[in-house]
C-alpha cells in the first residue's frame, strides 16, 4: 500500500467485524481502516485449521465490505506481515509510513490483547483512544457492580436481573410462562424417530485455498481437518442466514434436544443445534439482533415453538455468555492460572486423534477435529469430565479448547473450561465439580451402545474407564465435596461398598490413569 497521509488510524481485530459499529455511521478520507493477519494471532496457541481459515477469511470479507462501501481500508495478510514479530511493530511502522497524528483501537475482549493495546510506546506526537466494541448487552463499566474478584455470583440470578433489564419473555415484573427457567424439559434423548427427523445443517462453501497456502508457506503450525471450501459463514449476509435457517427448521426442538448427543445420524454433529457462536463472539451479529430474531420467530409460529425452546436458547445468549464475560474480566489475570485441585497429569494423545476405544470421547473429539465444533455437553460433559476425572493440567485443557473449536476465544473459552469444566477456579462459576460417571452419558446419549465397553460395569478390563475415575475422583476429594449438599447423598453409595469393592474400583482407575492412550 502506498504510504499515503491519514490523520487516523483505527485498528479492527478479527473479532471485531462489527459493521453497526459508530466508527462505520460516516466516512472520513482522513481514516485508515487497519484489518490484518498476524503472526502473533495465528501463534499464541495451535489453533485448529478451519479456526484459522474461519477469522482470515471473515476478516478479508469485511475488509473487502468496508472497502466498497467508501472506507479506507488496509488489509494485510501474513504475507505483508511476516516481517513483523507483534501488532506493535506493525503498527509501529504503519504511524510511520502514513504518518498518523491519532491511533484508535476497540477494546479488545482479550486481557492479552488489551494489555499489549494499552502498553503501546507511541510517538509522543500520536495520541491514543480506547473505544467500546459496542457488542456486549452488559455494559463494561458496569461489570464491577454484578462481579466481584473471586466470588461466586449465582447465573440464575445474574440472568433474571438481565430478562428485567431488556423486558425479554416478561409480563410485567413476572417472567412469561410464570418460570424463569425451563431447564428440566430440556434434557430428552434422541430416540430412534426422533433421529429420522434431525434437519439437515447449513453449511457454506466459502474458497479458503489462499489462505491454506499462506498457513503453509508461513510454516504456522495447526490441526485439525483442512478443506479448500469452509463451511462457516464468513459475512454478516452468511451470518444472517444461518440465523434464518436455526429459527425455520431447529428452534422448534433446540431446547428437548440441547443436551442430546448421538452417533447415530449424519447430522450427529449439529442436531439441533444453532452453530452461531462464531458469528456472535466475531461480532458479525450483535447478540440482540439473535435474540429479537429467535422472539419473532417465536410470536409468528403460532405455538409451533414453545416457550421452552426459546426459554432455554436466549439463556444462552442473554444469560450465560454475558455471564461467563463477567466472570472472566473481574478475574483475570489471576484466573488464567487458577489450579485449585492442583491437576497437572498430559492431556492424552488420542485428543489430537480421536484414536480411542471409547466411543463417546471418539465421537466428540473426532467431530471436533472434523468440524472445529462441539455443543456445549459435548464439551462439559465428555471431553471436559474426562480431563476433570483424569486430573489433567487445565493450562493443558485451556489450550486445547482455545485451539480446537472455530467459536473459542479466551474471554468465552476461559470461564467455561477453567471454571465450568475443570472446577480450577475454586468455585468462582460452578458451586460443584460437574463430575459424571458412564450412566450420565448414557442417559444423554447413544454412544455406549456402540462402545467396547461396558457402561454397566465399574471394574474389569471390559470396564466404562469414566465409571471407576469417577468414583477414584469423588474418593480423593471427599472431604471438600462431601460437605456439599448437591454431592453429600452421592457417598452413601460409596460408603455402602465394602472395602474390597472399593478397591477394585480404585485399582481399575488407577490402570486407566497409567494408560489413558491405550483406552
Amino acid at each position: 500500500m502506498a504510504a499515503t497521509h491519514y490523520k487516523t488510524l483505527r485498528l479492527i481485530l478479527g473479532d471485531q467485524l462489527n459493521a453497526k459499529h459508530s466508527w462505520f455511521q460516516s466516512k472520513d478520507h482522513d481514516t485508515l481502516y487497519l484489518i490484518a493477519e498476524l503472526h502473533q494471532e495465528a501463534t499464541y496457541t495451535r489453533h485448529h485449521v478451519q479456526k484459522i481459515c474461519a477469522f482470515f477469511a471473515a476478516m478479508k470479507a469485511f475488509a473487502s465490505a468496508l472497502s466498497q462501501a467508501g472506507f479506507h481500508v488496509c488489509h494485510l495478510t501474513l504475507d505483508d506481515t511476516a516481517g513483523y514479530k507483534s501488532l506493535p511493530e506493525l503498527l509501529d511502522k504503519l504511524i510511520a509510513d502514513h504518518q498518523i497524528e491519532v491511533f484508535e483501537y476497540q477494546r479488545p475482549d482479550e486481557y492479552r490483547l488489551l494489555q499489549q493495546l494499552r502498553t503501546l510506546s507511541l510517538p509522543a506526537s500520536v495520541s491514543c483512544t480506547e473505544a467500546d466494541t459496542e457488542h456486549f448487552l452488559l455494559p463494561f463499566d458496569e461489570i464491577p457492580r454484578h462481579f466481584a474478584q473471586g466470588k461466586h455470583v449465582l447465573m440464575e440470578h445474574f440472568y433474571r436481573m438481565m430478562r428485567r433489564r431488556f423486558a425479554i419473555l416478561m409480563q410485567g415484573e413476572k417472567p412469561e410462562g410464570g418460570k424463569w427457567n425451563f431447564d428440566k424439559e430440556n434434557r430428552h434423548k434422541l430416540t430412534a424417530t426422533d433421529l429420522a427427523s434431525v434437519p439437515a445443517p447449513l453449511c457454506f462453501n466459502n474458497p479458503v485455498s489462499d489462505i491454506l497456502a499462506r498457513l503453509e508457506k508461513h510454516g504456522i503450525s495447526h490441526f485439525g481437518k483442512a478443506s479448500d471450501s469452509l463451511l462457516w459463514p464468513v459475512t454478516r449476509r452468511q451470518a444472517i442466514e444461518l440465523l434464518d435457517h436455526f429459527c425455520q427448521y431447529q428452534l422448534q426442538n433446540f431446547g428437548y434436544f440441547q443436551d442430546a448427543m448421538t452417533d447415530q445420524t449424519e447430522h450427529q454433529w449439529s442436531l439441533y443445534h444453532s452453530r452461531l457462536s462464531f458469528s456472535i463472539n466475531t461480532k458479525m451479529l450483535h447478540p440482540m439482533q439473535v435474540i429479537q430474531t429467535v422472539l419473532t420467530h417465536y410470536e409468528q409460529a403460532a405455538g409451533r415453538i414453545s416457550l421452552a425452546q426459546v426459554e432455554g436458547f436466549i439463556r444462552q445468549i442473554l444469560g450465560w455468555r454475558e455471564y461467563v464475560r463477567g466472570v472472566y474480566w473481574a478475574n483475570m489475570p489471576d484466573y488464567g492460572s487458577s489450579n485449585t485441585l492442583s491437576a497437572n497429569r498430559d492431556l492424552p494423545d488420542f485428543f489430537w486423534t480421536g484414536k480411542t476405544g471409547m466411543a463417546c470421547l471418539r465421537a466428540a473429539v473426532s467431530q471436533s477435529l472434523d468440524y472445529a465444533y462441539a455443543h456445549h455437553i459435548q464439551r462439559l460433559m465428555v471431553t471436559g469430565n474426562f480431563c476433570l476425572l483424569t486430573e489433567t493440567d487445565p493450562d493443558q485443557v485451556d489450550a486445547w479448547y482455545l485451539g480446537i473449536y472455530v467459536d473459542a476465544i479466551e474471554w468465552v473459552e476461559m470461564p467455561n473450561t477453567r471454571g465450568m469444566s475443570q472446577f480450577a477456579d475454586n468455585g468462582i462459576i460452578a458451586t460443584k465439580p460437574y463430575a459424571a460417571s458412564g450412566n450420565y452419558i448414557n442417559k444423554m446419549s447413544d454412544y455406549c451402545k456402540s462402545c467396547q465397553y461396558s457402561v454397566k460395569k465399574k471394574t474389569g478390563a471390559d470396564a466404562c474407564p469414566i465409571n471407576s475415575l469417577y468414583w477414584r475422583f469423588m474418593d480423593k476429594h471427599q472431604q471438600r465435596l462431601a460437605v456439599n449438599p448437591r454431592i453429600g447423598m452421592i457417598y452413601r453409595h460409596w460408603d455402602n461398598l465394602t472395602d474390597n469393592e472399593r478397591q477394585a474400583i480404585l485399582s481399575r482407575a488407577e490402570f486407566c490413569l497409567n494408560h489413558l492412550d491405550q483406552l
